[in-house]
C-alpha cells in the first residue's frame, strides 16, 4: 500500500504543477502580457486611407452622372426617331463654324441608329463599371 500512495503523491504534484502553469499562462494572457498570435491576427482591420475613399466614392458619382446624361440623351433621340418626318434636317457645325446640313431622312436615321447604338453600348459599359466598383 505504502507504494501507491506514493505514486498518488506523485501524480497529484504532478497536476498541480500542471494546473498552476496553466493558471499563469492564462493570468497572462488576461492581464496582456502574452498575446495569442492567431486572435491579434483575426482582430486586426486593414487601415483604409480616407482620401482613397473619398476619391474611390468621387469616381463612382461620376459613373453614375455619365450614365444619367446618357439614359437622358438616349430617350431624347428615342423620340426624334419617333416624331421624325420628311422636312427633318440634320446640322453639323465645328469650333470654325463650318457646317454641314441634309435633310436626306436616309442619311439622318442612318446617323441616328449608328449614333443611338453607340450610346447603348457605352451605357452598358458604365453600368458593368457600376456593378463592378469597390468602395
Amino acid at each position: 500500500m505504502e507504494t501507491k500512495v506514493k505514486q498518488n503523491e506523485t501524480v497529484k504534484r504532478q497536476n498541480a504543477t500542471v494546473k498552476k502553469e496553466v493558471k499563469g499562462k492564462l493570468t497572462k494572457e488576461a492581464i496582456g502580457k502574452t498575446v495569442n498570435p492567431v486572435k491579434k491576427a483575426i482582430t486586426e482591420k486593414p487601415v483604409i486611407n480616407l482620401e482613397d475613399r473619398i476619391q474611390k466614392f468621387e469616381k463612382l458619382r461620376g459613373l453614375a452622372t455619365q450614365r444619367e446624361r446618357l439614359t437622358q440623351t438616349l430617350s431624347e433621340l428615342t423620340k426624334f426617331n419617333y416624331n421624325q418626318d420628311d422636312s427633318s434636317s440634320f446640322y453639323l457645325r465645328d469650333s470654325h463654324n463650318l457646317e454641314f446640313k441634309t435633310t436626306n431622312t436616309n442619311l439622318i436615321k442612318l446617323v441616328t441608329s449608328h449614333l443611338q447604338s453607340t450610346l447603348e453600348q457605352r451605357k452598358c459599359e458604365i453600368e458593368e463599371q457600376i456593378v463592378q466598383f469597390q468602395l
